[in-house]
């Protein structure tokens, strides 16, 4: 048996232009003008044109890479009951989650970008109250790494696996980090995000997202939802909400979700625009599974062959 995984990346992955390719295929901008129009944001300006600093801003970055991972996964994909049918299981790291969420029919393409949109706003508004940052330890053991940064009060924000944790704190906390590694660490790498996400300091934007789903009727998923909390397979629309307002405030746990693709039998992995990063982790975490990121329109021949040889008509139904 052959299983396909999509998967959507999270803050981090964008950069500068990094749209700007996507625009050239049939109805791509005119989708992204009338998502801007909905949110209020102009995301094909953000997509294109603007610098580094413009798309690390939380309130932008989110709706851009959510965004992003729909205009490119529609390209394989262009309805659910396609989806459905080839992929046997949909997830997304952080913020992907909303991207994943509407891939598999628990929200509408719209209701994501709404939900997304205020999502950045309350995550940005949090981020202000205090400087805070996230820093990617590569390298080293969990049971090194991880009291030693409960020894600096950092927060293991985003546990990926394939030894890399991502710390989050103050800035003065992530200062003595980079000063004092843990051992085994290789590297401590800043991250391009512009907060602690998931961790206490973003409580304030739990509050603002649970009144933001107060009046959502989602769905069931229509394919395999695997869910950042735990890497469980969630069955239910309001479940799979209620988790993405939570995981706000609580760790990624990746190498979970990973975990659940072997046991589902993966064989190959998708990772929507803009791709790479889960890519990598796969590769070091799931051997021999084959893995194929999408970076710009390019690469979509490779993938609809990749779709071609690991997934057919009967995928397996969300459980």
């Amino acid at each position: 048996m052959r299983v396909l995984v999509l998967v959507a990346p999270g803050q981090g992955a964008q950069t500068p232009g990094f749209l700007t390719p996507w625009l050239d295929l049939p109805g791509v901008a005119d989708r992204l003008r009338a998502w801007s129009d909905a949110i209020d944001l102009d995301l094909v300006h953000y997509g294109t044109n603007a610098d580094a600093d413009e798309i690390r801003d939380t309130a932008v970055a989110q709706p851009l890479l959510v965004a992003s991972a729909l205009l490119s996964a529609g390209q394989l994909f262009p309805s659910g009951a396609e989806l459905a049918a080839r992929v046997g299981a949909v997830a997304g790291h952080s913020v992907g989650e909303l991207a994943a969420a509407a891939l598999t029919g628990v929200l509408s393409e719209e209701e994501a970008m709404r939900l997304v949109r205020k999502r950045g706003l309350a995550m940005a508004e949090a981020a202000a109250v205090t400087e805070t940052g996230m820093a990617a330890l590569l390298g080293g053991e969990a049971d090194v790494v991880l009291p030693h940064l409960e020894k600096l009060g950092l927060t293991p924000a985003n546990v990926n696996g394939a030894g890399q944790i991502v710390a989050a704190g103050t800035a003065q906390q992530l200062a003595a980090l980079a000063e004092d590694k843990p051992e085994g660490t290789r590297r401590v790498v800043p991250l391009k995000v512009a907060g602690a996400f998931h961790t206490h300091h973003m409580a304030p934007a739990v509050s603002a997202l649970e009144s933001a789903v107060a009046e959502l009727a989602p769905a069931a998923p229509h394919t395999r939802y695997v869910s950042n909390k735990d890497g469980a397979v969630v069955a239910g629309g309001p479940e799979v909400v209620a988790r993405l307002v939570g995981q706000v405030a609580n760790p990624v746990r990746w190498d979970l979700c990973m975990e659940t693709f072997k046991e589902l039998g993966v064989t190959a992995m998708i990772e929507a625009a803009p791709g790479g990063t889960l890519v990598g982790l796969a590769k070091r975490a799931l051997p021999g599974v084959t893995t194929l990121a999408l970076k710009t329109p390019d690469d979509l021949d490779a993938a609809r062959a990749l779709i071609a040889e690991h997934a057919g008509l009967d995928a397996a139904p969300a459980e």
